[in-house]
C-alpha cells in the first residue's frame, strides 16, 4: 500500500499545467478542446478588429490539421516590458493569466473584450505540437517558435519589409494532449459565420487546404444581426423585423462599480420558424445565462399583459409560458460589457446580475413601445402565441393519454386480445411475429418455437398513420395493442408538436417480423405496418429491429422432393433442376392454409427461413414513397400512377 505523506503533494508547472489537464482550460481533451483553441486565438483578432484596427481576419486550415489565424490589427506587443521586467512575448505566450484586458472598465485599450482572462493564447501554445507567431508592428517583424510548450530560439526581431501591421498565429494541436485533432471544416465555418454576424462590417475568410489547393469561403454581414435574421426567416414572417439597440450602465451589486453595457437585438415572429441565439462580447452563449433569463422574464410578462389587455384569454384559462412565445420567435441578441462574469473559461454562459436586470428592463421597454406603435401586428402575434399555448396543452393531454394507453405495467397476455407470448425473458432471443388474421395465427402458432417466438394477429388493414391525426390513431385498438406488445411506447407528431413516451430500452423484442400473405392485400398490409413503425417508432428501423418474413410464391413437388421458390427466377431454376421428372406446381396459398411443417421450414425456423431486414439508410427514399403513395401528396400520387401504373395493371382485380 502506497503511503500518503508530506512528500505526496506536488504541483504542475509550466506547460504541464495545460498539457496534463487540458479539459480544465478548454472544457474537453477531445475535439471540443481543439475547437475552443481556435476560438481563443480568433477572439484576440476579433478584439483588435472591433476596436477599429483592421477589418479582415483570415483563418486557414491545412491538410495535416495545422491551423492559422491572421489579422491586420496593431500587432501584439512582444518586446521588453519594463513594468514587468520581462519580454511581453514571455508573458503572453508562456504565462497563464497574463494579458492586456484586465482594466476594460477603466479606459483601457479594449472597451469590450472577448479575450479577457489571459489564458487563451498561452494555453493554446502549451497544448500545441508546435506554434509559430509572426507579428508586424512599430516597423519591425517579430518571429517566435514553440515546440510542445517550450520556446525555441527566443524572439527574432528584424526590420519589417512591409508597411502593414498585424499578427499571424500558426499552430498544430498536439495528439499527446487531445484525443482528436482533425476539426471538421463545417464546424470552423459555423464558428466564423457566427462571428461575422455579431461583428458587422468585418470580413472573415476561411481557407481550407485540399489535394487541389485551397478552397476559400467568405463571410461578411454589413448590417449584422438584421441581415442574419432576414437570412434565417426567408421572408416567412408575420411582421417586419425589429431591431433594438441601447448603451447603458449596469451594476452587479450596490457596493460594486458600474460598468458599460451595450445591447443589440434583432427580432421577428414566424408561424413556422423559431430561433434563439445569445452572444456576449462575441462569444456564443450556448448555455445562455443572464441574457436568456432576461428574455424569458421580459417576453413572458409583456405578452401576458398584452393578451390580457386584448381580452384574448378564455375564462379560467391559464397564462402563457415562454415556450409558447419561443415557438414562433426568431431572436438574436448580442451584448457587450466592459465587465463580464463568464460561467467558465469556455465562455458559454454569463452570470452577471447587472446584465440580467438591464436586459430585462431593455426588452420590457422596447416590447411595450412596439405594441403601441404596431397594434395590428402585435394582436396577430398574440393570437399566434395563444394558438401555440392551446396546441401545447392539447399535446400534453394527448401525451398523458398516450402514456396511459400504452402503459405496460399489466400482463400483456391478459389485456391484448389473441396475443401469444413466448417463454424466454431474454430480450436478445425474443421474436415477435405480426401476422395477418386469425387463420395465420393458428398456422404460425403451430409452426413456431414457443420458447422464443411470440405472435400477435392483426385484423384487416390498419390505419394509414401518415394521414391520420393523433386522436384517430389512439382510438385504433389494433395500433394501440401493437404498441403495447412492443413495450417501448411511441412518438406521435401533430403538426409541430411531438408527443413521446418512446424509450427503446423498454423494447421487449430482438426482432419484429411482419408475416403477411404473398398477394396484393398482404403487401398493402405490410406497407401500412411499415408506415406505422416509420411514424410512431422510427428508432426501431434505425436500430435494425424490423424484418419482413419472405413467403414462397410457389411450392413444387416431385416424387421425392419439395422445393419452395420465392420468385420467378427461382421457380425456373428448380424446374431446370427437376428436368424430365414429373412434378406438380402450386401458387402460394394464404398463410392460414399452409401446413405447420411448411410454415416452420419456409417462414419461422431461423435456420431455413428468409428475412428481409428494413435498413435505416433507405429511410429517406421510403419517406418520399410513403408521402407519395400514402400521404397528403395528391399531385405526386397522381403523377406516380400515370408514370408507373401500367407496371402493376396485371395484378388488378377488375372483375
Amino acid at each position: 500500500m502506497n503511503s500518503y505523506n508530506n512528500e505526496s503533494i506536488s504541483s504542475l508547472k509550466g506547460a504541464d499545467r495545460v498539457r496534463k489537464r487540458p479539459a480544465v482550460i478548454f472544457g474537453s481533451d477531445g475535439i471540443e478542446g481543439c475547437i475552443h483553441c481556435v476560438f481563443e486565438i480568433l477572439s484576440n483578432s476579433i478584439d483588435e478588429a472591433r476596436e477599429g484596427f483592421g477589418d479582415k481576419i483570415v483563418v486557414t486550415k491545412y491538410q495535416d490539421g495545422t491551423l492559422e489565424v491572421e489579422d491586420f490589427g496593431r500587432g501584439i506587443p512582444v518586446d521588453f516590458n519594463n513594468k514587468e521586467n520581462k519580454f511581453n512575448w514571455e508573458l503572453l505566450f508562456t504565462e497563464l493569466y497574463a494579458g492586456g484586458k484586465y482594466e476594460n472598465n477603466d479606459n483601457s485599450n479594449y472597451e469590450y473584450s472577448l479575450g479577457m482572462n489571459g489564458l487563451g493564447l498561452c494555453a493554446t501554445q502549451y497544448a500545441s505540437e508546435f506554434m509559430e507567431a509572426i507579428i508586424n508592428r512599430d516597423g519591425f517583424e517579430y518571429k517566435l517558435e514553440f515546440s510542445k510548450g517550450e520556446n525555441i530560439g527566443g524572439l527574432k526581431k528584424t526590420k519589417s519589409k512591409n508597411n502593414f501591421t498585424g499578427t499571424k498565429i500558426k499552430w498544430k494541436p498536439d495528439r499527446e494532449v487531445f484525443t482528436e485533432i482533425n476539426i471538421d471544416d463545417e464546424i470552423i465555418k459555423s464558428m466564423i459565420k457566427r462571428q461575422a454576424v455579431i461583428n458587422s462590417g468585418i470580413t472573415f475568410i476561411f481557407n481550407s487546404e485540399n489535394s487541389s489547393g485551397f478552397e476559400e469561403t467568405k463571410f461578411l454581414y454589413k448590417n449584422g444581426l438584421s441581415d442574419y435574421v432576414e437570412e434565417i426567416s426567408e421572408n416567412n414572417i408575420m411582421a417586419p423585423i425589429q431591431n433594438f439597440k441601447e448603451e447603458t450602465m449596469a451594476q452587479d451589486r450596490d457596493d460594486k462599480p458600474e460598468y458599460k453595457l451595450k445591447i443589440n437585438a434583432s427580432m421577428a415572429f414566424s408561424q413556422s420558424l423559431n430561433l434563439l441565439e445569445y452572444y456576449h462580447n462575441s462569444s456564443w452563449l450556448e448555455h445562455g445565462g443572464a441574457p436568456e433569463k432576461a428574455v424569458k422574464t421580459a417576453f413572458t410578462a409583456q405578452f401576458d399583459a398584452l393578451i390580457k389587455k386584448l381580452n384574448k384569454y378564455n375564462k379560467n384559462e391559464s397564462k402563457i409560458s415562454f415556450l409558447d412565445i419561443q415557438d414562433c420567435l426568431i431572436l438574436v441578441v448580442s451584448s457587450f460589457s466592459s465587465v463580464t462574469s463568464y460561467e467558465n473559461q469556455t465562455k458559454k454562459a454569463i452570470t452577471n446580475k447587472g446584465i440580467y436586470d438591464a436586459m430585462t428592463e431593455f426588452f420590457k421597454k422596447n416590447l411595450e413601445i412596439y405594441f403601441i406603435e404596431n397594434p395590428i401586428d402585435s394582436e396577430k402575434i398574440a393570437s399566434q402565441i395563444l394558438i401555440n399555448k392551446r396546441s401545447r396543452e392539447d399535446a400534453e393531454k394527448s401525451r398523458l393519454n398516450l402514456k396511459k394507453k400504452l402503459s405496460s405495467n399489466m400482463d400483456l397476455a391478459s389485456r391484448v386480445a389473441k396475443f401469444v407470448d413466448c417463454r424466454t425473458k431474454n430480450i436478445d432471443e425474443r421474436e415477435l411475429f405480426i401476422v395477418e388474421g386469425d387463420s395465420a395465427l393458428g398456422a404460425c402458432k403451430q409452426a413456431r418455437d414457443p420458447n422464443f417466438q411470440a405472435i400477435i394477429p392483426i385484423r384487416g388493414k390498419i390505419l394509414n398513420c401518415l394521414k391520420s391525426d393523433i386522436n384517430k390513431i389512439l382510438k385504433s385498438e389494433i395500433i394501440t395493442d401493437l404498441i403495447k406488445v412492443l413495450g417501448c411506447g411511441a412518438v406521435l407528431r401533430d403538426n409541430k408538436k411531438k408527443l413521446s413516451s418512446f424509450n427503446i430500452e423498454n423494447l421487449r423484442w430482438n426482432k419484429i417480423i411482419f408475416c403477411t400473405d404473398a398477394d396484393v392485400d398482404g403487401f398493402q398490409i405490410r406497407t401500412l405496418l411499415l408506415t406505422m413503425i416509420y411514424r410512431m417508432t422510427p428508432d426501431l428501423i434505425k436500430n435494425g429491429k424490423v424484418f419482413i418474413a419472405e413467403s414462397p410464391l410457389y411450392e413444387i413437388n416431385t416424387k421425392n422432393n419439395t422445393y419452395f421458390a420465392y420468385n420467378e427466377p427461382e421457380k425456373e431454376e428448380f424446374l431446370k433442376k427437376i428436368g424430365d421428372e414429373k412434378y406438380t406446381i402450386q401458387r402460394s396459398k394464404g398463410l392460414g392454409e399452409n401446413e405447420p411443417d411448411m410454415m416452420n421450414f419456409t417462414t419461422m425456423n431461423p435456420k431455413t427461413r428468409r428475412l428481409i431486414k428494413i435498413m435505416p439508410e433507405e429511410a429517406k427514399k421510403t419517406s418520399k414513397m410513403f408521402d407519395i403513395l400514402l400521404g397528403e401528396n395528391l399531385e405526386g400520387r397522381k403523377n406516380f400512377i400515370t408514370e408507373n401504373g401500367y407496371l402493376y395493371a396485371e395484378n388488378l382485380d377488375l372483375s
